[in-house]
């Protein structure tokens, strides 16, 4: 499969806006179902982190005040991952994060995201349910970290998305696996998953 970077966004909450902006971005590039390349950054948007995030995440305003401004790192990370077609685990979270804190440093996203979790929706129907942490012991993958934290969530979305692959080739015999069938394939109604991957046997 071709490379695709993997994306994880902590945040001080669930929209982006003037007061709820991102604390910390996480990006892994998955190539040939293996990690190849990682960035990894806190990042200070001059917003407060409240209690309750700050319990979740480890992540604390002391941690922030010393961390690289947030235009600074979202310069690092679009170069970072340049056209390389994005992942994210709930993308639609990922997605609002990334086009809000590009457009701040006037950049646009360039690419689509195919989403690891409306992906093992389709491909893990048995799972009990479909939170990373939950897939990951499913799946039996490896523990990566602290949940909650960029980078760990980043490799375990990285982790979940190769072991899909894998479940694609091996189970419905797909033999050319790009992004772009990802992105087509998420928004396939669970029932008609089979039907749709015939063409791509």
């Amino acid at each position: 499969m071709e490379r695709i970077a993997v994306i994880d966004f902590e945040t001080t909450g669930l929209s982006p806006n003037s007061s709820c902006r991102a604390t910390e971005i996480a990006v892994v590039m998955l190539e040939n179902g293996r990690i190849v390349e990682r960035y990894q950054s806190l990042m200070n948007a001059g917003v407060r982190v409240p209690a309750f995030i700050e319990q979740l995440t480890g992540i604390s305003n002391a941690m922030l005040r010393t961390a690289p401004p947030a235009e600074r790192v979202m310069e690092e990370v679009n170069e970072f991952v340049g056209c390389t077609p994005l992942l994210a685990h709930n993308a639609s979270f990922d997605q609002k994060f990334w086009d809000f804190e590009l457009g701040r440093i006037k950049r646009t996203r360039l690419q689509n995201f195919a989403c690891s979790l409306l992906l093992s929706r389709r491909l893990m129907p048995a799972a009990p349910n479909h939170k990373l942490g939950t897939l990951t012991t499913f799946a039996q993958l490896p523990h990566t970290g602290q949940a909650h934290r960029a980078m760990a969530d980043a490799e375990m979305a990285a982790n979940l998305m190769a072991h899909l692959a894998q479940e694609l080739r091996g189970k419905h015999g797909v033999r050319e696996l790009n992004h772009d069938l990802l992105c087509k394939l998420q928004k396939v109604p669970a029932a008609k998953v089979g039907e749709h991957l015939q063409r791509y046997r």
